[in-house]
């Protein structure tokens, strides 16, 4: 019996979830964005750090026209969502990020873009731009900046932020975390080369952070996951926050990276305002279970 009622729950529990979840989405714009879109920067999501005088996780956005860092502040929930990702780990179940982003599809809505665009008594406020099946425009949903970031990640979707929320990201400090597992900047994503993944990998006895994944034109200049990423600009990134600080660095908008790969030693030049992760948006073709 109790088989049966799973059984049906779980083929008409869904349903009804998506069509509630609708209904919700409906009437989900509790407020307009504080910005006019047409002023917004798109922003690329860098790592995970923390803030150092609290020890507080903040998520580091990163503006390519100017190279600023913006930290926002995160939970832990977020910001190991926000690393998984980052690092591409699939969790074998569903996460609550991933519980929502399969809701939404099932709803027949996609993310296509959030916004970071308030600070209020100390708090970042975002708004997730979703489009919907059967309605012409975009509807947004009021969202902490944290899920929108983490919810963005997951589907691949653009990361905006006010010319408010970039001024404020000045004014904090931020460092890497103990163990700086991984960064993303230019459409590069690195993790520190350990002895074990060099072994592993066959790595050469040269200094450098390991490539986990590529994008854009770092993906057609034949960077891709398991290069040894050697220079930035000439200098040495050690570990994934130097690296990311490096490429913030870049002037001119243009950053010369050299890499390591299959035998050969490569110099590229790559445009610093790919904004997008390497990782792309999950598959939800079937709803797991």
């Amino acid at each position: 019996m109790m088989r049966m009622q799973a059984r049906t729950l779980r083929r008409i529990g869904f349903p009804v979830m998506a069509l509630l979840f609708t209904g919700w989405l409906a009437v989900a714009g509790a407020r307009e964005l504080a910005f006019d879109i047409d002023d917004m920067l798109e922003a690329e999501v860098g790592t995970v750090a923390v803030e150092p005088a609290t020890g507080a996780p903040v998520v580091l956005l990163r503006e390519p026209s100017s190279g600023d860092i913006v930290p926002i502040f995160i939970g832990p929930a977020e910001a190991r969502a926000i690393l998984e990702s980052l690092s591409g780990m699939e969790p074998p179940r569903p996460m609550t990020h991933d519980l929502a982003g399969d809701l939404l599809d099932a709803a027949g809505a996609r993310i296509e873009r959030v916004f970071i665009d308030d600070l209020v008594a100390g708090t970042f406020l975002a708004m997730v731009e979703l489009t919907v099946a059967g309605e012409d425009e975009p509807v947004r949903v009021d969202s902490r900046a944290s899920d929108a970031i983490a919810l963005a990640l997951r589907a691949g979707a653009a990361v905006h932020i006010s010319p408010k929320v970039l001024e404020a990201g000045r004014q904090l400090d931020y460092e890497a975390l103990e163990d700086d597992p991984v960064a993303n900047a230019a459409g590069i994503t690195v993790m520190a080369a350990t002895d074990e993944l060099r072994e592993a990998l066959d790595l050469p006895d040269m200094p450098g952070v390991l490539v986990s994944g590529a994008a854009g034109p770092a993906a057609d200049a034949g960077i891709a996951a398991g290069a040894l990423l050697l220079e930035v600009d000439g200098a040495t990134p050690h570990s994934p926050m130097e690296f990311l600080d490096l490429v913030r660095g870049a002037s001119e908008g243009v950053v010369r990276i050299a890499y390591w790969r299959e035998g050969e030693v490569y110099e590229v030049e790559l445009p610093t305002d790919t904004t997008r992760s390497p990782r792309p948006p999950r598959d939800r073709s079937a709803i797991r279970t």
